[in-house]
């Protein structure tokens, strides 16, 4: 028997944002082929994450997706769902609201964030500022760049562990990066994000260093944080067509309220009609136009198959919620 070592991840009750939480679980097999189904359900104090009373605290931990740990000798990653005792998805549990039907959606999530040291971005002098914006995006060099090594050992932990990251970079203010996951289904790409914010983290704190996810970390003539999604269907990925397209954003258009309302708090302070944002008040859509609510990519324009990047999203946004949203409005809910 070899003893291995789960580390149960989930989504807390705060508002109005959820915080990540963990614990580890030892359980003892012959072997582990990482199998989900395998796993037992674990409860815990949910009066201390904001997901109960004192007086009926336990809430149960359904595992749902099991990642090797690249930090951990037998260790895996289990993403959670958090349900009620008596079975039923707890009212903090935004995954739920993504039905099985829905797989043939695929999502690709931009995660932008900073680091931060002291208060600052990483790279912000201790008094005032750094030169204005411009040399820092998809930077190289000393001056340019911050947080690199941290970067790239979250990179290969993503890739170690089996999650669909498909690229990083530097991002337009210092010390603000941006990794992207893909994942083929709504729930995949969204546990993928999750554990890579997990990661992350647990990083970050082997370095001293937090994780910001604030779309507006720094005020001023600085670009905020966003979570763009890029979506798909198979209508939209086979059959494609201007028409369709066109139809789609419309009815994003016509549910603009409603996809501001999930798409992360603070976010009017990030969507001022600047540094690549549509203003929140309003919706527009364009092809390769990055200062609108959704992106048209020229690739899709080109033959009217493809994806569209709706850029409103902000970096703290929950990513089940936003796929959910997404799914509902290209259905036409």
């Amino acid at each position: 028997m070899t003893t291995f070592k789960f580390e149960y991840i989930w989504l807390d009750g705060y508002t109005p944002e959820p915080n990540l939480r963990s614990k580890t679980k030892l359980i003892s097999f012959d072997n582990f082929d990482g199998s989900v189904s395998l796993l037992p359900d674990w409860s815990f104090d949910g009066s201390s994450t904001k997901q109960a009373e004192g007086h009926s605290s336990d809430c149960v931990l359904k595992p749902v997706r099991v990642y090797p740990d690249p930090h951990r000798r037998n260790g895996f990653l289990v993403i959670c769902e958090v349900m009620l005792p008596n079975g039923k998805p707890h009212p903090s549990n935004t995954r739920s609201k993504i039905k099985r039907k829905d797989e043939d959606f695929w999502f690709g999530f931009e995660q932008e964030y900073v680091f931060m040291f002291d208060g600052k971005p990483l790279g912000f002098p201790e008094d005032g500022f750094p030169a204005p914006q411009g040399p820092y995006y998809c930077a190289v060099g000393s001056g340019k760049v911050e947080g690199r090594d941290i970067v790239e050992e979250h990179m290969d932990a993503c890739i170690d562990a089996g999650i669909g990251i498909t690229g990083v970079n530097a991002e337009v203010m210092l010390g603000q990066w941006e990794y992207q996951i893909f994942g083929k289904g709504p729930k995949k790409a969204a546990d993928d994000l999750i554990a890579a914010r997990y990661l992350m983290e647990r990083i970050c704190e082997e370095y001293g260093v937090e994780i910001e996810l604030h779309p507006k970390p720094v005020k001023g003539d600085w670009n905020g944080s966003g979570m763009h999604v890029n979506f798909s269907n198979e209508e939209m990925r086979e059959q494609g067509g201007k028409k369709l397209f066109e139809s789609i954003c419309k009815k994003f258009a016509a549910k603009h309220k409603e996809h501001i309302a999930v798409y992360g708090a603070y976010n009017e302070e990030r969507l001022t009609g600047l540094h690549e944002t549509q203003s929140i008040e309003k919706f527009s859509f364009g092809v390769s136009d990055r200062g609108a609510s959704i992106r048209i990519p020229v690739h899709t324009a080109e033959n009217w198959k493809g994806y569209l990047e709706d850029r409103r999203p902000s970096s703290n946004a929950d990513p089940y919620l936003v796929a959910a949203r997404v799914i509902r409005t290209v259905k036409g809910k």
